[in-house]
């Protein structure tokens, strides 16, 4: 499209929602959301409620490109996912991956505060347990410090590791792991999630010669578009993941995934699982260790059971008007 919606045409489309977790995860116990539907259909702008507007105008650039744009042509019609599983105890494990569909692949997150490596380990291996033939990654979210990072991963390289994600903060951080890891012949390959989506420059891990792979969320990189064409410039393997969406939102990672040249792990994108419920009544969850690439809508009925109150809408139609200012000045376009 030539034009950027008005702020008007964005609150008369939109709808805000809070999901239930079946767990906690990030902290969060409820899931909140703007849901957008326009002439393409519907799109997602849920930016994590801490992020400021010029973090989250991004997000909002991704929902319209959604709703009033729609998505590049697939090369595929259904992407492998991961199971994703929080940092809860080993008790815990077996029921939160029952929750998945045929999992091949966990993603474990890991260097959760309050918790230690013992911790870690024990989830991990109670997974390797549970599930000995799976791949199997770990997420710090850049909870390590450098000595953390290399004590968790000798430790944890024992279990087979697909690759471990994040484990300490920054593009200087993530080199210097990568190196020491190489030297030490641990075998991990690392990728970057907050060294890409969260750096002006979404290009610097790559160029520094940083990470293995890369994560990429179709939200916080302004759209699909625009996340092809970072994974194009960076030259390195992609995985797509989700930044704990709705159906809607899943869908708009789903998109990314089906345009990607090249898929060569499973993606993030059956954090469906991880909701009590969804906007949706055929929630896009995955099949048999996949998704299978369709429309996804939003059931009016749904979104008046898990609509916030007048406070709360209050809240997100500003956060609308301050990144809608954010993509204006910009001069950005879907």
């Amino acid at each position: 499209m030539n034009q950027l919606p008005s702020l008007d045409e964005l609150i008369d489309a939109s709808h805000v929602v809070s999901l239930p977790m079946n767990v906690q995860f990030r902290g969060v116990r409820h899931r909140e959301a703007m849901l957008l539907e326009g002439p393409a259909g519907w799109g997602e702008f849920s930016p994590f409620l801490e992020y400021g507007p010029v973090e989250a105008a991004a997000w909002l650039r991704s929902a319209i490109e959604a709703a009033w744009e729609g998505y590049p042509d697939p090369v595929r019609h259904t992407v492998p996912v991961n199971a994703t599983l929080p940092a809860v105890g080993p008790e815990h494990i077996a029921g939160v991956l029952a929750s998945y569909d045929a999992a091949h692949t966990i993603k474990v997150k890991v260097a959760e505060k309050g918790q230690d490596l013992a911790q870690d380990i024990a989830r991990v291996a109670e997974v390797r347990r549970l599930l000995p033939g799976a791949a199997i990654r770990i997420d710090a979210n850049a909870g390590w410090s450098h000595d953390e990072a290399m004590t968790g991963l000798e430790a944890l390289a024992e279990f087979g590791l697909q690759y471990a994600e994040q484990p300490v903060a920054g593009i200087e951080g993530l080199a210097r792991v990568r190196k020491e890891v190489a030297r030490r012949g641990l075998g991990v390959l690392i990728a970057a999630d907050e060294s890409v989506r969260k750096e002006s420059d979404p290009l610097a891990v790559a160029r520094a010669g940083a990470a293995d792979l890369i994560i990429i969320k179709a939200q916080p990189l302004g759209g699909v578009r625009r996340a092809l064409a970072v994974v194009r410039d960076a030259g390195l393997p992609a995985v797509v993941s989700s930044a704990l969406d709705t159906s809607i939102g899943l869908r708009q990672g789903a998109a990314l995934a089906a345009a990607l040249p090249e898929l060569p792990y499973a993606c993030g994108l059956a954090t469906g699982s991880l909701f009590s419920t969804d906007i949706t009544t055929d929630r896009f969850l995955a099949v048999n260790g996949e998704l299978h690439l369709r429309e996804i809508a939003a059931d009016p009925d749904l979104m008046r059971r898990h609509g916030v109150d007048p406070e709360r809408r209050s809240w997100w139609n500003q956060r609308l008007a301050d990144c809608h200012v954010q993509l204006q000045r910009s001069g950005s376009r879907p």
